[in-house]
């Protein structure tokens, strides 16, 4: 069994993930949190629950997934047809359409990510009993929080209950409890997932209660430490570079190809329907004004996830990027909380996808009356994908680098 780590026993250096900052961290209580002196990142978190704690949420969400993902979301009773419509029958349908990647995309944002939370939890109370390796686990499970969804296709439920209320009578089927339950359950799972609390349980590490100038911060496991000699991180074993690896040149990279294929996600319909035979395409903003002729307040919740939020994070990057290339050393702080923003919204703008995979599921019979994808969805999701992909690659450091204008000898 992996030994138990106790709490810091002194002051210690830490250098913060965000800024790069050097500083001393006094003790940290389990209730406690700690944050950057110059940018206010959080360094020490104070949420403690116990990894039964976490696993017993785990086993809970694992045996409501059969229910929540299978049993029926909704019902709809049209043209004297009862239709019940799932999560995977909206995804089957995309994928009988003919876009496998777009529904790859739905699948795993619902149903992968959220499966292999609940996989890489009981993995860690079993490994830790079992003495296994737990370090791919705990490196995995801080890149997989924001990929897990399940909140933001319940609003997408919601929406998708709206527009189809247009054409028939339309009431919750049974499933639609399971997975409200399952989205309660993961969002307080990952709320309270203190992973690093986890790192410095199963691994605990010397802290560096001396100066050293090579002390460097893991973005793995944020353990600040010198590197050894193979240049790793001594608790999670991932090389141990000073800033990210081609972290500007993956950034422009996905965001250029973000931006190309925004275009044609805001020109082509992403949404066709045929009534009586009668084929009627719309846009997303097109979209967005029928909706709002039923329901203003939905209209203004796809509107800022479809149109708002997709574009400010195009922009946001955008300016971060040429900050970063011309060492601007005006507005730094407000460039920050731009990059913390558009990092926390991000994932929303895939509410688009879902509520066209949960109408395609509904509205589906034949010409009489029917709801296809358009070929913009495509467009529209690799987009959302290629953006959250870009605040990840983007070294946050290298802003304040540029600040000070010292970021040339961190280029890689």
């Amino acid at each position: 069994m992996h030994a138990i780590g106790e709490p810091l026993p002194m002051a210690h250096y830490q250098r913060c993930p965000q800024c790069d900052i050097l500083f001393m961290l006094p003790v940290v209580k389990s209730n406690q949190t700690a944050h950057c002196p110059r940018c206010d990142a959080k360094i020490r978190d104070g949420r403690d629950w116990s990894l039964t704690r976490l696993a017993a949420m785990a086993i809970t969400m694992l045996l409501l997934m059969p229910f929540a993902y299978s049993e029926p979301l909704l019902r709809l009773y049209l043209l004297g047809t009862r239709i019940d419509a799932n999560l995977f029958q909206g995804i089957w349908q995309m994928t009988r359409q003919g876009d496998t990647i777009t529904a790859a995309m739905v699948l795993f944002c619902s149903v992968g990510a959220p499966a292999t939370l609940v996989a890489a939890i009981a993995y860690l109370w079993f490994g830790n009993i079992l003495g296994m390796n737990l370090r791919p686990v705990l490196l995995m499970l801080e890149r997989l929080r924001e990929w897990v969804m399940l909140d933001i296709y319940l609003v997408g439920i919601g929406v998708a209950s709206i527009k189809v209320r247009e054409y028939a009578w339309l009431e919750p089927g049974i499933g639609l409890l399971a997975f409200v339950a399952l989205v309660v359950l993961s969002v307080l799972t990952l709320i309270h997932l203190n992973v690093e609390e986890l790192w410095e349980r199963f691994y605990p590490q010397r802290p560096a209660t001396r100066y050293h100038e090579d002390l460097r911060v893991c973005l793995g496991c944020h353990y600040t430490g010198v590197p050894d000699n193979r240049g790793r991180c001594s608790r999670c074993h991932i090389p141990l570079r000073r800033r990210r690896r081609q972290s500007l040149q993956k950034c422009w990279a996905a965001l250029i190809a973000s931006m190309v294929f925004l275009l044609p996600a805001n020109l082509l319909p992403i949404s066709i329907i045929y009534i009586n035979g009668s084929r009627q395409e719309d846009t997303i903003m097109s979209g967005i004004i029928s909706l709002a002729q039923s329901n203003i307040l939905v209209a203004g919740v796809v509107f800022v996830a479809s149109i708002l939020v997709p574009f400010t994070k195009v922009l946001v990057l955008l300016t971060l990027l040429v900050s970063i290339h011309f060492k601007c050393q005006q507005g730094l702080r407000a460039r920050v909380l731009m990059l913390r923003l558009v990092a926390w919204i991000g994932r929303w703008s895939m509410l688009d996808l879902f509520v066209i995979s949960l109408t395609m599921s509904l509205v589906n019979r034949d010409q009489l009356l029917s709801f296809v994808m358009g070929p913009a969805a495509f467009y529209f999701g690799a987009s959302v994908i290629l953006t959250i992909l870009a605040v990840e690659w983007l070294d946050s450091r290298l802003l304040w680098d540029a600040h000070e204008s010292g970021n040339a000898r961190f280029t890689d």
